[in-house]
This record gives structure tokens, C-alpha cells and sequence, in this order.
């Protein structure tokens, strides 16, 4: 049997169309399982396959039949079998979020076509991943973005549909644009971000005590650790100090400009590990600040990849929209912080996980509309016979 006798939804159709919904429920359960290894995992920079899976705690080896999604944790409360430390509900979530995710492309999909159902699922479960791991570590790991793009451009060939192409030029054209615009559109917004707002400067009263420990930054007000300001290797604090306290040294009138790399007092210089304490007296402190990481602009190409350019805008659009009412909303409930850190990838997620279930004529008027505005801004032709209706 061929492959496109296998995906034919002809041939399940003899077989009760909900007794499928229920098999694709419990592959997503088993899909969210693995992806809590990739979550726990990838970011530590541990293979995803050795060791089995065991208890972070007590490194017991769990057995299969203590390894059942949703069962499992429970049956033992969210515990450890061997040890009784409890275990993360975020395990759980993981596991129902991907089977309800699953059985959502089915309903929505399986009619249609098998092989794009489950494409979509195998989308949605890379945003999964990436949303839980960049809500954790404010990173979205090569695996899930440069992995996911490769991935993408492959189901464009193999599945035409997932672009509404009718040929795999045509697919793997758009997949190629939605790629590009993705990755290029996210980073110009990126680049601009960092030259405009990459830059925080705090004022304070004159003769005010700063102090540099080995971990954070100490304002009169508030401490900031370290890995809240260096996001990259590049990025670098500075302050004209009228004086700065060295264990065994002092310095008068001297600008300070502390790296990730290394700390520069005037002309000398050091590599930050080697100045465990530093004591520095200014008016004011500049701070670096960073609107979105480059993990975002490849997790936008991989999206793109799957799902095209007008998709890569919309989600642009809405993820914009979501991330906001978001951060208000904590600020407001006193959760955060102006000035806190949150991560970006999630909501580009959620952006995209509506454009895979925006109804196809929502879809295709998004699409008419940025071709028009593409017409009356940049000049792009429109199809043979269309007009802008104005």
C-alpha cells in the first residue's frame, strides 16, 4: 500500500469517524509525552532519547506501565513512585494540551485530508514545545526553529494543501516566500528595536551608590541580575561614575562599561570574573534592553515555512495584539513590572495556532486585502481581472 493510499480519507472513512477522533486524541497524549522530554531537555543541551525517562529527583528509571500519559500522573498524584517528590503538572498540561491539539486537526482537517491533519498536528506540537520552553527559559532552542523550518519546506512538497497550492511549485514557492518574509520581516523589526528602544537609561540622584556583585546589579531601589540585562554577548551597561571602589584599587571620573566578556574602567580592563565586588558613584546608569531575541526570528521563518508569508503577517499582527493585553493585564494585576522581561515566542505561537483554524474564506480575504495593500503602497500587480474595488 502506497503513501497516498495510506493518508486516502476514502479508505478510513469505513471505520466511525469519532472512533479516529479518539486515536488521534491519545497520539497527541502520546506526542505531549515526548515533547516533555523536549521541553525538559533541550534547553540543558541533553539528547532527547538517552537516558530513558526517569525522575529529575531520585533518577529512577520509570517503566512503561508508570509512563501512560494523563494515567500516570494521576494515578500518583503528580508524585514520584519511588521517591514521592512531586512532579510538575506542567507533565500533564503538556500531555492534554497536545491530545486536545491533535483531535482538534482531526475534526477540523481529517475530512479533508488525512496527511494535512496530521501535518497540522506535527505544527502544533512544535509550538507547544517552543511556547513552554521560552515561558521557562526565554530561549526557543535550533531543534524546535531551524529543525521546524527544514521541516516545514518538506511537508510543503509533500502536502500542497498546506498552502492551498494545486502544484508542489507553487507550494514550495510560498513556503520559500513565507520563509523569508518570516525570518527577514522579524529581524528588520528586531534590528530597529535594538537601535531604538535597545537602550535604557535610569536617572538618579547625584552621588548615588551603585554595586556590581558577582550576580546582579544593585540600584538604590531594586536589584537586577545579570542575565536580565545580557541577553547577548554584545549587549553592555555603562555609567559615568565620579568615583568606583575596586577590592584593592579606586578610580576617579572614569567611565565603566561592563560586557558579558569583559569590564573596561578608562583604558583598563578585565575579565568580569576577576572583579568579584564593584562600588561605583554617578548620577545615572545605561542600561541595555532588548525587545525581542534572534530565537524569535527563526521560530517566525519556521512558521512561515509551514504556512506562508500571509500567515507570517497575520501572526506578526496578532501575536503584537496578544502580547500586549497580556503584559497590560499583568502589570495591572501587579505580576510584572514596565520594564520585565517576557517572552515573545509563545504568543506568536497562539498567533499562529488561529491562523491554522481561521475558516478558509477568513483566510483568503486576509490574503486579498495585503495583496491590495501591496498594490496601493509598493505598486504589486494584482491578478489578471482583479481590482482594488475603489
Amino acid at each position: 500500500m502506497g503513501l497516498d493510499a495510506i493518508f486516502d480519507s476514502r479508505n478510513w472513512a469505513p471505520v466511525p469517524f469519532h472512533f479516529w477522533s479518539l486515536v488521534w486524541f491519545m497520539l497527541g497524549c502520546i506526542v505531549g509525552s515526548f515533547l516533555n522530554v523536549c521541553i525538559h531537555r533541550l534547553p540543558l543541551g541533553m539528547s532527547v532519547i538517552a537516558p530513558p525517562s526517569h525522575c529529575p529527583h531520585c533518577k529512577y528509571s520509570i517503566p512503561w506501565f508508570l509512563n501512560v500519559p494523563l494515567v500516570t500522573w494521576l494515578w500518583l498524584g503528580g508524585k514520584c513512585k519511588n521517591c514521592r517528590a512531586p512532579i510538575s503538572p506542567r507533565y500533564f498540561l503538556v500531555e492534554l494540551v497536545t491530545g486536545v491539539a491533535f483531535l482538534a486537526c482531526w475534526l477540523a482537517f481529517g475530512r479533508q485530508s488525512v496527511l494535512l491533519a496530521l501535518v497540522y498536528a506535527m505544527l502544533l506540537a512544535g509550538l507547544i514545545a517552543a511556547t513552554f520552553i521560552d515561558f521557562e527559559h526565554f530561549i526557543i532552542p535550533d531543534e524546535i526553529t531551524i529543525g521546524g523550518t527544514v521541516v516545514g519546506f518538506v511537508c510543503s512538497f509533500l502536502v500542497p494543501a498546506l498552502h492551498h497550492a494545486d502544484s508542489l511549485t507553487t507550494a514550495m514557492k510560498r513556503s520559500v516566500l513565507g520563509l523569508v518574509v518570516g525570518g527577514g520581516l522579524i529581524y528588520l523589526i528586531l534590528r530597529l528595536g535594538k537601535l531604538l528602544f535597545g537602550r535604557q537609561r535610569v536617572e538618579l540622584p547625584e552621588n548615588t551608590k551603585i554595586v556590581f556583585s558577582e550576580t546582579a546589579v544593585h540600584l538604590p531601589d531594586k536589584d537586577i541580575p545579570y542575565e536580565e540585562l545580557f541577553y547577548r554577548q554584545s549587549d553592555v551597561i555603562t555609567l559615568q561614575a565620579r568615583t568606583v571602589e575596586l577590592v584593592d584599587r579606586c578610580y576617579k571620573d572614569a567611565l565603566v562599561r561592563l560586557s558579558p566578556e569583559r569590564l573596561m574602567i578608562g583604558e583598563e580592563q578585565w575579565p568580569p570574573e576577576k572583579v568579584p565586588h564593584m562600588e561605583a558613584v554617578c548620577a545615572g546608569i545605561v542600561l541595555p534592553r532588548e525587545a525581542m531575541g534572534f530565537g524569535d526570528v527563526k521560530f517566525m521563518a519556521a512558521i512561515g515555512a509551514f504556512l506562508g508569508w500571509q500567515a507570517v503577517v497575520f501572526s506578526l499582527l496578532a501575536s503584537s495584539l496578544i502580547g500586549s493585553v497580556v503584559g497590560v493585564s499583568l502589570i495591572v494585576m501587579g505580576r510584572r513590572e514596565w520594564s520585565s522581561r517576557l517572552p515573545y515566542g509563545p504568543y506568536i505561537a497562539a498567533a499562529a495556532v488561529l491562523w491554522v483554524f481561521l475558516p478558509a474564506h477568513l483566510q483568503e480575504a486576509w490574503a486579498w486585502n495585503l495583496r491590495v495593500a501591496g498594490h496601493l503602497f509598493f505598486r504589486i500587480p494584482l491578478p489578471d481581472g482583479a481590482t482594488t474595488g475603489m
